[in-house]
Parts: C-alpha cells; sequence; structure tokens
C-alpha cells in the first residue's frame, strides 16, 4: 500500500475552493510516446481519450496506433492495484487514481466480458483480477460454480414475459393472517393518481375487493369527469403502483391482505395509489433484457497480475527475549482435547522451535469442521504491578502461567484442518497472524476468529507449520451415506431400551433445563441427561436442538454419528428457532444445512428483517461454498430489495480484511446473477463517492474558517460544488439506498447544508421522482461508524412487529438506516419532526429554564394538531412515549437528552443516535450521567394526561401500555439474546463478548415468571418516575452547553 498522498482532496475533489477544473494528466502511450495535456477533472474517460487521439495526431508514430476503440487506459487506483479503465463512462474524478498519470494498452479480448469484469470490480470495491491473482484453488473452484449458475439465472430471466419479471423483482407484501381493527367498517377511502397526469380521484371501496375492481373502479370514474377522447384505456393497460415508491400491488390477494393496506389503517391514513400503464413497465423490462444480452456470452480474458507486495521481514525479538506456541484443536468452542505447546525460543528477526505438536485425539474421531487454532506468545518474567498506565493494553492480556511467569500474547491464527473439498491437510503451509484480540481468550487461543490468514502479509507475523502425511493416499472425512450408516451400525448393535423414554422426574428436569436461555451454561450432568433423552428432546422440546448440540461429544466419531442420524428426524423448527443454529457454537455443515432449510419457510419481508444477522454468520462459514451462501444469493437474486440490502451489508464491510475476499466472491456471484442490476447500483456508489468529495470539502475548510463569515463562504462553496454538472448528473435520479422502492430526482440544492456536529454530517433533500412536490430528506455522515445505529434500528423495527403481533400498535418510527462502507453510512429524515430541545428553547428565552416548562411540548402539538386532531396527536404520543421508554429500557440505550428525542407534528414521539447501548452510560469522574431506566419526565406526563393533573385514567392506561409490551418482549427474550449473539464478530463497539449481551437477559428478567418479572419493571417505571428530575436537570445543563 502506497503511503497516503496529502493533495489527494485537491487533486480530485477540491473544485469548489479554487474554481480550477482542470488537471494536468501524464499520458503513456504504446508507441513510447509520452503526452502531458491538462483536461477537466469532470471528462469522462472517453472525453479523454478522444483529447489524447486528437493531441496524439500531431506526434510521430501516431499511424502505428490504429483505431482508438481497440485500445484503453490503464492506471494505478487508490489500493495501488493496476486498473483496467473498460468503462469509458465514467469521470476521471471518480476513477481517482493514484498519480494522474494513464497508460493507453490494447484491448485484448471481448469487450462486453471486460467491461462487465471491469463495472463488478468497480462497484464491489476490489478488482476481480485481484481474485485471479491469489492462485487458490477454492476461490477459483467457487467462481466457475457461481458463473455457471448466475449465467442459467439469467438465461431464465430473457425467457420471463414482462409480468412474470416484475412480480420477480418487486413481489406484492402480502399478510395472510386475519386483521383486526374495530376503526374501519369493512370500507377504506382511497386516493388514486394517474399517470402521466395531475388529476386525482377520490374512491370509496370495500377491503374485500380485488386489486383488479379497484382498478376497474378508478378507470370509471375517470370517465365520469372526462370526455370519450381522453379515455384512458383498457384495465388490462395498467398496474397498481404505491404514490411515491416503486412497489406495486398485483395478484388474487383483497385488499386488506396487502401490508400497505393495514399499515394505512393502523395509522389511520388515505393510502395512494398511481394507475401506471403498462408500456412503462415493458420499457423498464425491456431495458433490463437488452442488458442481460449484451454480456451473456463471455470469453476468456487475462486480466493484469496486482502490483507485487514488498517482502519484508518482521521482528519481534526488539521486544521479547522468549516466544512460545500454543495450539488447540476446537469444534466451535469446544476444545477437543488438551493444547499443546511448544518449547520456548530465543531469537531476534526468526523464531525456530522444530517441535511436533501432539493431541491426544484420534484422527478417526476429529470432527469435518475441526480447526486447529494457535497463539504466539511472549514469555516474561513476572514484575510487580506497577501504578502506571502506560501498559495498560499489555496488561489487558496478560495470563499468568507459572509461577515467576507472565505470557503476554503476540498474534494468533487459526486453520481448518480439513480443507473445502473434505481432505485433511498436508504439508507446508505459512499462516500470516493477526494480532488483535477479542476481550475474551480461551487458552489464549481465539477459535471465534477467522480461519482467513491476515492478507496484510508485509506487517504480519508469519507462522510455518507443516501437517503430517498419515498415508500414502488422501484421508477424506466419510461422505453423508457413511456416517448415516454407522449411526445404524450402532443403533444396531445397542440395547433398544437405551433409545427408552425417561421417568417423571427426569422429564421435569429435562423440562427445565430446556425452558433456559441461551446464555445458561450447562454442566456435564445436564449434558449427559440431555443426550441420553435425546429422543424426549426430539417429541417433546424440539425447539431444544441447540442445547442438544452442545451436549454432543463432538470428539467421539460414533456420537457425531448418532446426531446425524437424530437430526434426519428431527421436527423443522420455526425460522426464528433455527437462527440461533448459524450462531458459532454450531458449526457443523449438517446442523448448519438443516437450520438453511428452516429458512426456506421465511417470507422475504421476515429475511429482510434478519439479513443484518444472516450476512454477520457468514464470518463463520470456513468454506466459500456453503448453505447460507447459496441461500442468501438465491432470494437475493429473486428479489431485488433483498438484493440490495444484502449487496450494502456486504460491500460495507468489503475494507475489512477477515472477509474482504469471501464477500467479494459473494458480491461478485450476485452481480453476475442479476446483471441488470449493476447499473442501479453503480450509480447508487457513485452518489455516494460525490457525496463523500463534499462532505471532506466541508472538514477541509471547517478547520481553516475562523468565524462566520468564512462559514457562510463554506456552505456557498458546498453549494456550487452541488450545482457542478458532474455532481447534479451523478446525484440525480436514483434509487435511495435506504429503501430501493424510492426514486431520488434531482438535489433542492437551497435547501441542503451541513450539520454542526463533529463529522460534519450533509443533510441532502431530495425531490421524489415518483410524486410530484414531495421531498425526502437524506443525512450522509462520513468518519462514524452506523452499524451499532443500524442494529438497534433493526431491533426496534423487530420489537414493533412483534407488538403488532400481539395486537398492541405502539406506533413506533422505526426511520432507515444505512452503513455503506468504512465509517459511512445514510440516515432518513424523518419529515415534520423536531427535536425535544429545539421545541423547548422555542418556548423560552433562556437555554436553563427551557428544560423546566412542562406546557412547552403540549402547546407545541396543540399548535400543530388545531380542534379535533389534538386528541388523536395525543394518543400518538402516549402509545409511541410506552414503546420507546420499553425498548430504551430493556436495550439499555443511554446518553439520552433532549437533542436525541424527537417528535413528530402528529404527535409520535422517537429517539435517535444510539451510540450507547446494552447498559454502557456516559459518566464524568466516575459519576453516571443518567440515573433513571429510562425517560419519562414530567412533562411527557403532561402531554399524556391531556395537560390535566388529576386525568389518572390517562395515565393509567398508558402504564398499562408499557406494561403489556415489556411482557411481550420477554415472551420473545431468547430471539433478542440470539439476534445480539449473531453479531459478536461484527466489530461493534459495545458488543464484543457474551457479558454485554448479559444487560439483555437482565432487563427482560429471564429465568423470572411473569409475575416477579412484572415486579421488577414497576419498580424500574416508578425510579424513573422518582428520578425523572435529574433528568431535567441534565437537559438543562445540555441546553446550556449547546445553546445556538
Amino acid at each position: 500500500m502506497p503511503p497516503a498522498m496529502t493533495d489527494q482532496l485537491d487533486v480530485w475533489s477540491d473544485p469548489g475552493l479554487d474554481g480550477d477544473d482542470q488537471v494536468t494528466v501524464d499520458f503513456l502511450l504504446p508507441t513510447g510516446i509520452y503526452i502531458q495535456m491538462d483536461v477537466p477533472r469532470e471528462s469522462t474517460i472517453q472525453q479523454i481519450k478522444q483529447m489524447l487521439w486528437k493531441q496524439a495526431q500531431a506526434y510521430p508514430l501516431f499511424s502505428l496506433l490504429g483505431e482508438i476503440d481497440s485500445h484503453i487506459f490503464e492506471c494505478v487506483n487508490q489500493a495501488a492495484v493496476h486498473e483496467e479503465l473498460e468503462d469509458e463512462s465514467r469521470r476521471l474524478c471518480d476513477v481517482r487514481p493514484f498519480l494522474p498519470v494513464l497508460k493507453l494498452i490494447t484491448r485484448n479480448c471481448g469487450r462486453a466480458e471486460r467491461l462487465l469484469d471491469s463495472k463488478i470490480g468497480v462497484l464491489i470495491g476490489k478488482g476481480l483480477h485481484e481474485l485471479d491473482a491469489l492462485q487458490d484453488q477454492e476461490v477459483k473452484d467457487f467462481r466457475i460454480k457461481m458463473q455457471r449458475i448466475s449465467e442459467e439465472k439469467m438465461q431464465r430471466v430473457q425467457t420471463m414475459s414482462w409480468g412474470e419479471w416484475l412480480h420477480s423483482c418487486f413481489p406484492p407484501q402480502i399478510e395472510a393472517g386475519p386483521f383486526e381493527d374495530d376503526r374501519n367498517e369493512g370500507d377504506i377511502k382511497i386516493t388514486m393518481h394517474y399517470n402521466q397526469s395531475q388529476d386525482t380521484a377520490s374512491l370509496k371501496v370495500s377491503l374485500s375487493c380485488t386489486v383488479a375492481e379497484l382498478m376497474e373502479q378508478a378507470l370509471r370514474k375517470w370517465l365520469t369527469t372526462h370526455s370519450s377522447e381522453e379515455n384512458k384505456g383498457y384495465l388490462g393497460d395498467y398496474v397498481l403502483r404505491i404514490s411515491g415508491k416503486l412497489d406495486f400491488l398485483f395478484g388474487e390477494h383483497t385488499l386488506i391482505h396487502y401490508k400497505y393496506i393495514r399499515s394505512c389503517l393502523l395509522a389511520q391514513e388515505i393510502p395512494h395509489f398511481t394507475m401506471v400503464h403498462c408500456s412503462d413497465v415493458m420499457a423498464m423490462f425491456e431495458h433490463e433484457i437488452s442488458t442481460i444480452g449484451a454480456v451473456l456470452t463471455r470469453k476468456s480474458s487475462n486480466p493484469p497480475l496486482p502490483l507485487p507486495p514488498k517482502r519484508r521481514g518482521l521482528s519481534v525479538s526488539a521486544i521479547f527475549n522468549k516466544v512460545q506456541v500454543r495450539a488447540g484443536l476446537f469444534h466451535g468452542t469446544e476444545l477437543l482435547c488438551k493444547p499443546a505447546v511448544s518449547n520456548e525460543s530465543s531469537g531476534r528477526s526468526e523464531y525456530v522451535w522444530n517441535r511436533t505438536l501432539e493431541f491426544e485425539i484420534s484422527i478417526c474421531d476429529l470432527p469435518r469442521m475441526a480447526r486447529l487454532c494457535f497463539a504466539i506468545y511472549a514469555v516474561m518474567d513476572k514484575v510487580k504491578k506497577q501504578k502506571s498506565t502506560k501498559n495498560a493494553q499489555m496488561n489487558k492480556y496478560q495470563t499468568i502461567r507459572k509461577a515467576g511467569k507472565v505470557h503476554y500474547p503476540i498474534a494468533w491464527v487459526n486453520t481448518m484442518v480439513f480443507d473445502y473439498r473434505g481432505q485433511l491437510k498436508t504439508g507446508d503451509i505459512i499462516l500470516h497472524t493477526w494480532s488483535s484480540f477479542p476481550d475474551e481468550l480461551e487458552e489464549m487461543l481465539n477459535p471465534i476468529g477467522t480461519i482467513q490468514t491476515n492478507p496484510y502479509t508485509e506487517n504480519a507475523t508469519a507462522l510455518h507449520i507443516r501437517f503430517p502425511e498419515y498415508s500414502t493416499h488422501p484421508v477424506i472425512f466419510p461422505p453423508f451415506d457413511k456416517i448415516l450408516e454407522k449411526a445404524a451400525e450402532i443403533a444396531g448393535a445397542s440395547d433398544s431400551m437405551s433409545m427408552g423414554r425417561g421417568g417423571k422426574k427426569f422429564h421435569i428436569e429435562l423440562k427445565e433445563i430446556m425452558e433456559r436461555d441461551p446464555l445458561s451454561q450447562l454442566c456435564e450432568n445436564e449434558k449427559d441427561l440431555i443426550w441420553t433423552l435425546r429422543y424426549d428432546c426430539r417429541e417433546n422440546f424440539p425447539q431444544s436442538l441447540p442445547k442438544l448440540l452442545l451436549s454432543v461429544k463432538w470428539s467421539k466419531h460414533e456420537d457425531m454419528a448418532q446426531l446425524q442420524a437424530l437430526l434426519q428426524i428431527w421436527p423443522r423448527l420455526h425460522p426464528r428457532d433455527a437462527l440461533e443454529l448459524l450462531d458459532f457454537n454450531y458449526p457443523d455443515q449438517y446442523v448448519r444445512e438443516y437450520a438453511v432449510s428452516c429458512l426456506q419457510d421465511m417470507s422475504d419481508e421476515e429475511l429482510s428483517q434478519y439479513l443484518l444477522q444472516l450476512v454477520q454468520v457468514l464470518r463463520y462459514e470456513p468454506y466459500y461454498d456453503c448453505a447460507l451462501t447459496r441461500f442468501l444469493l438465491e432470494r437475493a437474486q429473486t428479489n431485488r430489495k433483498i438484493g440490495h440490502f444484502l449487496f450494502w451489508h456486504l460491500r460495507s464491510e468489503i475494507h475489512m480484511p477477515a472477509v474482504s475476499v469471501q464477500f467479494a466472491l459473494i458480491l461478485e456471484a450476485y452481480c453476475r446473477g442479476c446483471i441488470p442490476h449493476i447499473e442501479v447500483l453503480k450509480k447508487q456508489v457513485e452518489a455516494l463517492s460525490k457525496l463523500k468529495a463534499v462532505n471532506e470539502l466541508i472538514k477541509l475548510g471547517t478547520i481553516k474558517a475562523k468565524n462566520k463569515t468564512k462559514e457562510a463562504q463554506l456552505k456557498e462553496a458546498m453549494m456550487k460544488c452541488l450545482r457542478q454538472t458532474g455532481f447534479i448528473e451523478t446525484l440525480s435520479d436514483l434509487h435511495s439506498p435506504l429503501n430501493p422502492q424510492v426514486l431520488l430526482g434531482g438535489v433542492n440544492v437551497e435547501k441542503c447544508r451541513y450539520m454542526d456536529s463533529k463529522m460534519k454530517p450533509l443533510w441532502i433533500v431530495y425531490h421524489n421522482k415518483l410524486l410530484v412536490g414531495d421531498t425526502l430528506g437524506i443525512i450522509f455522515k462520513n468518519g462514524d461508524d452506523l452499524r451499532q445505529d443500524m442494529l438497534t434500528l433493526q431491533i426496534l423495527k423487530l420489537m414493533d412487529i412483534l407488538w403488532k403481533e400481539a395486537n398492541l400498535d405502539l406506533r413506533v418510527v422505526p426511520y432507515g438506516c444505512l452503513a455503506t462502507g468504512d465509517r459511512t453510512g445514510l440516515i432518513e429524515v424523518v419529515s415534520s419532526a423536531d427535536t425535544i430541545a429545539n421545541i423547548q428553547k422555542n418556548s423560552s428565552n433562556m437555554a436553563a429554564a427551557a428544560a423546566f416548562n412542562k406546557d412547552a411540548l403540549l402547546n407545541w402539538l396543540k399548535d400543530k394538531n388545531p380542534g379535533d386532531a389534538l386528541e388523536k396527536a395525543i394518543e400518538e404520543f402516549t402509545l409511541s412515549c410506552a414503546g420507546y421508554c420499553v425498548a430504551t429500557y430493556v436495550l439499555g440505550i443511554g446518553d439520552r437528552h433532549s437533542d436525541n428525542i424527537m417528535v413528530c407534528s402528529t404527535g409520535q414521539l422517537f429517539h435517535i443516535d444510539f451510540g450507547h447501548i446494552l447498559g454502557n452510560f456516559k459518566s464524568k469522574f466516575g459519576i453516571k450521567r443518567e440515573r433513571v431506566p429510562f425517560i419519562l419526565t414530567h412533562d411527557f406526563i403532561h402531554v399524556i394526561q391531556q395537560g390535566k393533573t388529576g386525568n389518572t385514567e390517562k395515565f393509567g392506561s398508558f402504564r398499562q401500555y408499557c406494561e403489556d409490551a415489556y411482557l411481550i418482549l420477554r415472551k420473545n427474550g431468547n430471539l433478542f439474546i440470539t439476534l445480539f449473539a449473531l453479531m459478536l464478530t461484527a466489530g461493534l463497539p459495545e458488543l464484543t463478548s457474551v457479558k454485554d449481551i448479559q444487560y439483555l437477559k437482565d432487563s427482560l428478567a429471564l429465568g423470572k415468571t411473569d409475575e416477579e418479572a412484572l415486579k421488577q419493571f414497576r419498580q424500574k417505571f416508578d425510579e424513573a418516575l422518582r428520578e425523572s428530575w435529574t433528568t431535567k436537570v441534565n437537559w438543562m445543563a445540555h441546553n446550556v452547553a449547546h445553546r445556538s
């Protein structure tokens, strides 16, 4: 990796400050001619090539160049890798060569294929020639297999009708169950828009009518107000779209079964639909089909190799004199046998042991997913504990192993014992290690860590190991049918009574064990009981499969075989229960295949809800080709919305070395299986790159700005930048990364601004392309990790779903949030909403007094909701306040001040900014700032009680909402624990170990009865009420510190 250039911003992204839109580029021609030329930053590669061609005519040997289309440019990109610029529609400022040098080379294979490879490489953030250069047979086999599957998928799409394509890309969201709502009488009022017309019609239709019947009534309504010459055509000429979104309604379902209709009924809002002419949809379809046809026929290519890495030895002898290696065999987190330890080695640049590490386990007992984990550590003499904090990081990992000695971890690395084909590894292997350690280590080893070696070989300690040759023939793990044969053999030889059922006493004990939460540890006696009564578990506690799997002795091939046979007759689990089986504790291939088979029952909507976790557990998959990867690709390629979010969840972490290759392979496979989606996603990636350039411009200018005048000039520079042709074209007409069903039109530059927080987020306002007059706000953040916010909002949305399933709608506002890259992402702006701080400040001339004005919030709602509307707004406030009181308590959300609690003009209260979760509350001078379980201030109660101090009925209803909501979440406690556990390796700052998840177990009072849990919650409720004055004091301090 080359050193960072301090003037990169000035070269590629800073025309707004100095007005200079030219950059000097050096061109190297294949004839040996060198040309230097000034070109516009905003020029496309094609335009630059034409400019060069014109200039080259004045130089010698021009005639030898031949045709212009037979050449392409090559550069060294920001990752120090040769990149061929096949996609000549890209702008130079978006390509961002490491140095402004372009080399003209001869194009040497089919253009369509190379163009596709180039687009995919740019899109996913990793050049495909980097994957070619790995020379890894597993990578090669996976890519060949995925390419074949993807081409077959694209060929099937080519045979679809436009209707089949529409259903495949935009399937309607259906909810099959009964809908209970007393507020409607079987009819619904609908507003119908007509495509390419400003006209609208108001219709009242039955909830039991179909989409076709609704459209027929809408056409009749049109004819009553227009002449026959303006006839809109026949019913079959139209499809029905939700106004403002690419979300269609079709099929034979009645209106009440569509999710959009139900959400409108619950919110008491009028649904808006648009009649779209089929020709518009067919144009979209034909464009996609032509895109597929242009690239489907492929030829082999020979992409360039990346620049060779520099070879440099690494020395640790400057710090440590004696080094040891510890190795352990693991299956998940289970240590299969006693770890092996090398002798101590002394050295300077290298440490050599020449020692055989032996493990007390037979090869036949090695499970298929066994991994060999290494830790390299220094052996130092024990010294007196010093008060200095300089070596705090070192002390964190110190483990005393014997008297007078301290073992300090230097590096770790893991590798599988069997390769991806099931063959026992043999021969020499060099493992490049990792130096960052998790909070929890097992025998100084890190079994939960990746089995990928560190790609940054330059700066990584290299461990050279040799697997012995056990036989003249390769040792292959037995195929599945042989495992089942072994299980049948064991069953035939054993006493059939051993499979009998346990007595009543054992059944009671088993029931108690199985009802424990996933964090509860099992002792050896309990594991033995579960294994002995495994057939009872299958019949009476099928959802307890995870506990049975933890009770298997994976170091005995006989037990493993019996487990696999039992798994074949195990009842299918509910998808929510099956999620736990994808945790690191359950690495067995067939167990994970069983779990994925259970996920097949998930609807697209439910799969979207858990997609964040499903992407994270890909880290636990040791081989690229696995059931989970195939499942995600299959579902993503048949639903454009799932594909969109799968792309961004993978793309946002492509920079992480441990998953870079794995995620790049999945992204490549997705793109090849959904070729038309490439251009859509490419547009989003380019837009985000432009927004990042604007943000960096603001940050650079802010450093230099010293007064208000300079800040005004900086804002003007930002707006000037957004008005440039290159920015306008790139930022306009794209699908929103936050919601692919929303089409963003142009940017409303006058309403854009940058925010005053440290990272200077951009507040960007867009026109909604699908709804005239509608605007959408997006916050672009660069420098903040949004993944924790994304997780918290996902859990809030899940809580909302669970409450609604129990017929409790608490009006939660789970706004959109999406991480798009390394510390970059987007947040949806909730329209017509303001912070509590602003509402209070606007009601008082003094910032200190504002926090204590209990009438401010109620007066604000009265102003926004005159007359009869106020009662509904207060009800919205009451319900949403109950929901967020419970949610913030259960999740331990901290740093709650008046600037991160907001209220919509319609009354819905909601929280933002989730930088502190799971009880990680802020403190100062060792004193916790927040002393309440959740925020429930007297001005909130004042609104709930409609401004009447003695309105105990309304407050009683609010309290009941809170208690009902809490008990519903308790019933789903295991699901919440599982979802957080699946995120443990994501690298979130406040979710690094199982200890962090313990907060959830305590807040939900898992292990207690409902009565005991409710008593605990009521105590917390009273505490929040009693100590609410401390919240007001904190808010007063916050208002004073942040007064404008």
